[in-house]
């Protein structure tokens, strides 16, 4: 998981993006709607994120299909001291 912290967030051009989008989720769960408001980028590019982070085991929908709500998953929570350091250290 750490890798896959590193390599999402601070490895690729979206690292910031991602980040802002876990930030938004840690207040609540959200949609992929509610988040691209919240975070301020287009819905489309908000969906891209999110497939990103739930393929890297990062995030998990609660449901399928449209208006699913996003989670953090168990394993992200175990490794969120690493995604503390890396989004500090893009400040």
């Amino acid at each position: 998981m750490e890798r896959a912290l590193w390599y999402l967030f601070a490895g690729t051009r979206g690292g910031a993006n991602r980040a802002r989008i876990v930030r938004s989720l840690t207040e609540r769960p959200k949609n992929a709607n509610q988040l691209a408001e919240d975070v301020g980028l287009a819905y489309n590019t908000v969906r891209h994120h999110l497939d990103s982070l739930t393929d890297h085991g990062v995030l998990e929908p609660g449901t399928e299909g449209y208006g699913a709500l996003y989670f953090t998953t168990e394993e992200f929570e175990h490794h969120r001291g690493t995604f503390e350091e890396i989004v500090e250290g893009m400040d």
